[in-house]
């Protein structure tokens, strides 16, 4: 297939792209933004055009792609990346409330419940959740790692079962 042909096929199929694209962004300049760049990436993937194939399922797949690919990036954008040692992941969309007494109630709870842990879990627990890692814990209380995590898992799971309302 040449060039000129294959350039009358784009324009003669490209009118149905409209409303997809238009369903796709709910905007019209960024829906003719994204068929402008639906029959560019056809243009220059020419080369990946089977002759014979559905022209249009080849052009809606190319838009379809490009508008997932643009929503993940815009979603990627939106995140920001905490810069503290923790390294969490914020989302600066979402908007919370703080409740500072149900916040309290609920502290007062988790921190009876962990003091009514038995010593030897709630030791290695206190310590993993104050940040020391397994093996840092391990050397502290003189204990195999093994034990360590062990300990940890059940004093999390004793825990889990005291504070199921939360």
């Amino acid at each position: 297939m040449s060039t000129i042909e294959f350039n009358q096929l784009l324009l003669s199929n490209s009118e149905f792209l409209k409303p997809f694209a238009n369903t796709f962004t709910a905007d019209k300049e960024d829906a003719k933004d994204l068929l402008q760049e639906t029959m560019f990436r056809a243009l220059a993937n020419k080369d990946k055009y089977n002759s014979g194939t559905n022209v249009k399922a080849w052009l809606y797949t190319i838009m379809r792609n490009i508008f997932i690919n643009n929503y993940r990036r815009k979603s990627k954008r939106a995140t920001i990346l905490d810069s503290t040692p923790n390294e969490f992941l914020l989302n600066y969309n979402q908007v919370t409330t703080a409740n500072a007494a149900e916040g309290n109630l609920k502290l007062k709870d988790i921190q009876s419940a962990i003091h009514k842990l038995p010593e030897i879990f709630r030791n290695p627990f206190m310590l993993y959740f104050e940040g020391y890692k397994y093996h840092e814990i391990a050397d502290m209380l003189n204990e195999p790692l093994g034990t360590i995590k062990s300990r940890i898992h059940f004093a999390r799971k004793l825990l889990k079962e005291q504070l199921t309302r939360f």
